[in-house]
């Protein structure tokens, strides 16, 4: 007697049509294609786990770049100052506070300006 182990093959096929529920035609109704496109549809998803962070950092960093040179700096002085400055903020919370707060934005600007000037007076001596 050949053995085909029945109900755990049921059960697998079952699970990958559940998977494939909400696909258009034959992708959620057939074991075959619903298995083909259970599978890259996860893939995609791999990939773009990954790829939402390097988009949301670019977001975050067009935006601070919009806030920061309406107030006359650039994006990467911007930088420069905070870091210099010993700042703690991320982009994320800099890109927040830049569309929803725009006078405590406004007193990173004026912090980063300072910590930069600092910085150029200290290579200015050490020259």
């Amino acid at each position: 007697m050949r053995v085909t182990n029945a109900p755990a093959s049921r059960k697998r096929r079952k699970r990958m049509i559940q998977a494939a529920k909400g696909y258009r035609m034959r992708r959620s109704k057939l074991y075959r294609y619903a298995s083909d496109a259970v599978d890259h549809g996860r893939q995609y998803a791999y990939r773009d786990r990954r790829t939402k962070k390097r988009n949301f950092r670019r977001l975050w960093q067009i935006r601070i770049n919009a806030a920061v040179r309406a107030a006359g700096m650039t994006y990467s002085r911007f930088m420069e100052g905070l870091k210099a400055a010993q700042c703690a903020l991320d982009r994320k919370i800099l890109a927040d506070l830049a569309a929803q707060d725009a006078p405590a934005f406004a007193e990173l600007i004026k912090l980063a300006q300072n910590a930069l000037q600092e910085k150029r007076a200290r290579l200015a001596q050490a020259a």
